[in-house]
């Protein structure tokens, strides 16, 4: 298949193609050859002509999409293209289309499928760990704090790699600001769940303090310039009504306005309206809690939550301002929870948002200087199944017209399992509802089919995307374990006493305190003499068989 000029014309068994892709951007269902030939040869053209950026990676913005495996992610995908008008399956996510991608393995050391603690730990510290556990490498015990142990267990993170090279960090989620993603930037604990005073064991209080304490007393917490997100209960700030289902101080301290003592030239915000008004230029910290608990969901919210493009704007808006650069993690953390309900239509408009919030940073950076990553701490249970219709609402139904219907979306467990089953008809073969007589089928909570029931839908053990621009996004290829993810992140921002481009500290870290110099000096020259012995055997035998 010659190529004759890319983009005007090529050929295919001899016969000419002239296309032009713009005119066919609506995907004619029906779609020939030539279209598909075209389209092909187009992202060969966009992969050849890509060039690795070895810049130094002044700013890092990781986006963690909570729960977006890879089923999340191509459902997605189809959702936000219907939205846009499109069949769907041609559509392209913003970070989809990055030039860098692998995979990442997320199990914990004691788990195949993982939780978000060690998932988040291994992602922000370069070490995996046990599950339930925040910060503490698989020495420390789940649920059980040992002083001792711990001390010798606690483990360092970006965030804190970032602070003491000089630049700026912080976060944003719509999960409460003491979940387990974003503790995983600054937390060390044995269990996720100790978020407040009270929900630490009575006889453990004296080994270790909650996360929100840790947020706003310790380091690299106390140094984040940005924190985002929801849990103003979880601080001391107890909204009317109190959320009873969530965890209560009772030390009487609030630690809002304890962090607004401590940083006089910092906001402290509740609503988008004060945030989005915020003078950056005079202001040196933002700490925004928007919510008693987790953030609502964006279909349901009201304009008095910002969305996650609202708050990334105002934190990369402030970061931007030191000249040594920043770290900034994103997360859109309720897809998890949307998906642990069952609630499909939920979780990919949470991830509609995180894709909003990636186009607001890739306007306010530059890419010859920044580093965008975009994965997921874990999978779930979630699927795509049956033989759905090109463009086929990815919210409707799967089946083959002489088949019993069923939605194209489902859970292999969770609370859809009891809301589909039927229990009022005397027919044994009357086993589930009609889907298509609900009534609440468009609801943004309608549950979607689990095929076993639990109390809360499982995370999934396969790997997570990992999508990566700017510089050195060319170390994320292949697939990986998931806290390589750390490393590659010091190695492109030039971490201070990490390995790194910028200077001889990856020889010094791995050459020269790992080998002895002797046994340097002996493999490379062994090395460099088989390689040319073996250029010479090459080119003599080219020689012999042209004669």
């Amino acid at each position: 298949m010659p190529l004759l000029s890319f983009g005007i014309a090529y050929k295919y068994h001899d016969q000419p193609i002239s296309i032009s892709l713009a005119t066919r951007r609506n995907f004619d269902l029906s779609s020939d050859m030539s279209f598909w030939l075209k389209s092909g040869q187009e992202t060969l053209h966009k992969i050849l002509a890509h060039r690795n950026n070895e810049n130094r990676a002044k700013n890092v913005i990781i986006f963690i999409g909570d729960g977006m495996g890879l089923s999340t992610i191509t459902a997605g995908r189809i959702y936000v293209g219907q939205r846009n008008g499109q069949a769907g399956e041609e559509y392209q996510l913003e970070f989809e289309k990055f030039p860098n991608s692998g995979l990442a393995k997320t199990y914990n050391v004691d788990k195949q499928v993982p939780d978000s603690a060690g998932t988040a730990t291994a992602i922000f510290s370069g070490v995996k760990t046990r599950y339930h556990v925040i910060g503490l490498d698989g020495r420390a015990e789940a649920k059980k704090c040992d002083k001792k142990l711990n001390e010798i267990s606690k483990l360092s993170t970006i965030a804190n790699w970032a602070q003491q090279s000089g630049m700026d960090t912080g976060f944003v989620t719509t999960t409460r600001i003491t979940h387990a993603t974003p503790a995983g930037l600054y937390a060390h604990t044995n269990s996720r769940d100790w978020e407040c005073d009270t929900s630490i064991p009575t006889n453990q209080r004296n080994c270790t303090k909650d996360i929100a304490r840790q947020l706003i007393e310790d380091e690299p917490g106390n140094q984040f310039k940005v924190i985002m997100g929801g849990g103003a209960q979880y601080l001391g700030v107890n909204m009317k009504p109190i959320d009873i289902s969530s965890c209560l101080r009772s030390d009487g301290r609030n630690l809002i306005k304890e962090w607004q003592a401590n940083h006089t030239r910092g906001k402290a915000v509740n609503n988008t309206q004060d945030l989005m008004s915020i003078d950056i230029n005079n202001t040196s910290h933002i700490l925004g809690v928007f919510a008693p608990d987790h953030m609502p969901y964006h279909a349901v919210k009201s304009a008095e939550v910002p969305s996650l493009a609202n708050m990334t704007t105002q934190a990369i808006r402030l970061l931007k301002k030191n000249k040594n650069g920043f770290l900034l993690m994103v997360e859109s953390g309720k897809i998890d929870l949307a998906h642990h309900s069952n609630w499909a239509k939920l979780a990919l408009r949470e991830l509609y948002e995180l894709e909003e919030a990636v186009k607001v940073a890739l306007r306010l950076v530059s890419l010859e200087e920044t580093l965008i990553i975009v994965t997921a701490d874990h999978s779930h249970s979630f699927t795509l199944n049956g033989y759905p219709v090109r463009g086929n609402d990815i919210l409707g139904f799967a089946n083959k017209s002489n088949q019993e219907s069923y939605e194209t979306l489902s859970y292999a467990n969770g609370p859809g399992f009891f809301y589909h089953r039927r229990n009022d008809s005397k027919n044994v073969n009357e086993t589930w509802r009609n889907v298509i007589e609900d009534s609440t089928h468009n609801d943004p909570f309608y549950m979607h089919f689990a095929g076993k029931y639990l109390k809360d839908e499982s995370h999934g053990g396969e790997d997570v995307g990992v999508y990566a621009i700017g510089p050195y996004a060319h170390l994320f290829r292949g697939t990986f374990e998931q806290n390589y993810i750390a490393h590659a992140v010091a190695y492109a921002a030039c971490f201070k006493d990490w390995p790194s481009h910028c200077d001889n500290a990856y020889h010094r870290y791995f050459y020269d305190v790992n080998k002895t110099p002797t046994n340097n000096k002996l493999n490379s020259a062994g090395q460099n003499t088989i390689s040319f012995t073996a250029l010479i055997s090459f080119l003599l035998t080219m020689v012999f068989i042209r004669l």
